[in-house]
């Protein structure tokens, strides 16, 4: 279970991360966009840390306006953040965990 974990955050962060990369440059050229709810999804799928590492590299969904991406990518990161603590350290049936 623990590779699994491993695998999802590190897919989900590495997509997330780029989807707000592309989407940026495809804002810059005019180009059709990747739909918010695509980014916000990868965020609250586990790709949180990605999401708001590329939106603060990228400066992209920084905006006043986009304050609900903010809100939405740091309540997952801590969402994802708890879970993992209540999974590997204070979950019943830890030991049965690889």
């Amino acid at each position: 279970m623990t590779a699994f974990l491993i695998i999802w955050y590190a897919v989900f962060n590495l997509a997330a991360f780029l989807a707000y990369g592309i989407d940026k440059l495809k804002a810059a050229k005019n180009w059709w966009r990747i739909p918010e709810k695509w980014l916000l999804g990868l965020a609250v799928a586990g790709g949180a840390l990605g999401a708001i590492l590329g939106s603060d590299l990228f400066h992209h969904k920084t905006s006043r306006g986009k304050i609900y991406f903010r809100i939405v990518n740091y309540l997952s990161l801590v969402l994802h953040v708890s879970l993992l603590a209540y999974l590997f350290f204070w979950h019943p049936f830890q030991e049965s965990l690889p």
